[in-house]
């Protein structure tokens, strides 16, 4: 039986590997990265180690104040941008005070004051960006850096588009541009490059879902107008000048986002709603997820204590250094009333209200962790990596949504019925601790975050095999034209119609008043016979 087993497999080996061998191969390429510091690096990261895996020669461009992208690595060669006297970027102190202002202005979330205090923080849209321009001007005017850059004979410019100095670098260079994107720098990234109705595509922000009511279409529709009031005015007018100063005119940095070969979103439709897209976008949603490896012994040893209760792993992210001591001394509390133990990512004083069952650490192997047997919920604030890795391995989440993207991405997993959510500033301990019993205890929420992983699972290529096959696509090719629509040179007027519906009304009016004048003129001609007869 196995030796006709064999024989029956053989020649579907052998096509297997003719069809291996029929990809041609791009191995050695050339491939200059430009990333976003923070969480944005390290699914960057993980994408430049298997890419430096496969072969390929990367080149990482970073600034001498960055905070998680190394001058050194055996993954990747750096090129430092020293930046000019007084200019620093974002650092760890500007992410701690920005959430302080955030928490002040969502105390009063229901008022007109709040809502304008949210969402035109013009000054800090356009600073962050006014810099970010000032760091690529200071590498364009380095002829000693644009000539290495030069030199180096890249073959693609792999970036994260959520500011625009990978894009503009590109272009200077004349190199073909893959984006590793979920947002560019005023919105989600589809609504710059496919058809995004707003009746039923939520704005960033705007915190509905896409079944939306009369009052969340125009919510949603005031979110839109002020986002785009954010790229037009705000921020694109830095990007612009730019781009006219040293690619002259017809070229702003709407067109340059355009002109990437490929998107590579970093979502996919089991985590964000249905909506149109494009033939260059491809899904990689997850794609820096990995089954669980070993827990160093110290973790394993506490997580194996828990019994039958479990583990909690809380983990608020990269960004931010640690909560107001008010808040953090009300979690854990309401960590020290469960039966669970819990494993705590934490960077601040120790709250002194922790119980015995709490392990504060100040860094944790997330992805091992939520992968483990004993671990029961995740307590997260929001961001896409960990929203994926708990998708990954099925456990269900209670959201403490901090910044930006963060209330959308959790509303999602609620609205699926496999997170619950709650409002940080008006959160008791008591409120906290409800959630987690309810998470913990109801199994629809393990069920339904259970039925989310599987279908993650459940895909005929793995988003991260996706991924690179697509970027080695555009090197293999010089490009994907072919995939990439010219709808955006299209003036608005043609890209609705107006014109054509515009012609065809007046030709409709035209026969209406023909017809009318015929009509008319018959009209006229019987009376004049009758009254002649």
């Amino acid at each position: 039986m196995m030796e006709g087993s064999f024989w029956t497999s053989y020649p579907t080996l052998i096509l297997y590997f003719l069809s291996l061998l029929a990809v041609p191969c791009c191995h050695g390429s050339k491939i200059l990265v430009f990333p976003v510091d923070g969480s944005h690096w390290v699914n960057m990261n993980i994408l430049v180690q298997e890419l430096h895996g496969r072969g390929h020669d990367i080149t990482v461009v970073r600034t001498e104040t960055s905070w998680y992208i190394k001058e050194k690595s055996p993954h990747y060669t750096s090129v430092t941008v020293t930046l000019p006297e007084g200019l620093t970027m974002e650092s760890e102190d500007f992410m701690a005070s920005f959430l302080k202002k955030m928490l002040e202005i969502r105390r009063g979330k229901m008022s007109l004051q709040a809502f304008f205090a949210k969402n035109t923080d013009f000054s800090g849209h356009s600073k962050v960006h006014r810099e970010m321009c000032q760091m690529v001007s200071t590498m364009f005017e380095d002829p000693q850096l644009m000539k290495q850059l030069q030199d180096a004979h890249f073959d693609l410019v792999l970036t994260d588009p959520v500011f625009g100095g990978g894009v503009l670098l590109a272009r200077y260079l004349n190199l073909p541009m893959v984006f590793n994107v979920r947002w560019v720098p005023s919105w989600e990234a589809h609504f710059t490059f496919a058809p995004s109705p707003i009746s039923y595509i939520p704005v960033i922000g705007s915190e509905v879902s896409d079944q939306m009511n009369f009052i969340e279409r125009a919510q949603n529709m005031v979110y839109y107008f002020v986002r785009l009031y954010i790229e037009k005015i705000v921020i694109h007018p830095h990007y612009d000048a730019l781009c006219a100063r040293y690619f002259g005119p017809g070229v702003d940095l709407y067109s340059l986002l355009h002109s990437a070969e490929l998107w590579l979103m970093r979502v996919n439709f089991v985590f964000e709603f249905p909506r149109p897209t494009m033939p260059n976008v491809v899904y990689i949603g997850g794609f820096q997820c990995k089954p669980a490896k070993p827990l160093p012994q110290d973790l394993e040893e506490f997580m194996e204590s828990s019994g039958e209760h479990g583990v909690i792993v809380m983990s608020l992210g990269t960004l931010v250094k640690g909560l107001p001591s008010e808040l953090t001394d009300k979690i854990a509390y309401a960590f020290s009333q469960l039966p669970q133990k819990v494993i705590w990512r934490y960077l601040g004083e120790r709250p002194s209200s922790l119980g015995n069952n709490t392990l504060l650490v100040k860094w944790l192997p997330q992805n091992d962790l939520l992968g483990h047997p004993k671990t029961r919920a995740f307590v997260a604030h929001g961001g896409t990596n960990g929203i994926y890795e708990a998708i990954y391995h099925g456990v269900p989440i209670v959201g403490i949504p901090l910044l930006f993207d963060q209330f959308d991405n959790l509303l999602r997993l609620q609205v699926r019925g496999a997170a619950k959510v709650l409002e940080i500033t008006t959160m008791g301990s008591q409120d906290f601790l409800e959630a987690l019993q309810e998470v913990l205890e109801e199994p629809s929420y393990q069920m339904n975050m259970k039925r989310l992983s599987r279908l993650q699972h459940d895909q005929p290529v793995k988003p991260m095999d996706s991924a690179l096959f697509w970027i080695e696509y555009v090197i293999r090719n010089k490009g994907a034209s072919h995939l990439r629509t010219e709808s955006y040179r299209m003036p608005w007027y043609s890209y609705y119609c107006v014109d054509v519906v515009a012609v065809l009304l007046a030709a409709v009016l035209l026969f209406c008043v023909t017809i009318i004048g015929l009509l008319r003129l018959c009209c006229k001609a019987c009376k004049k016979k009758t009254k002649h007869d």
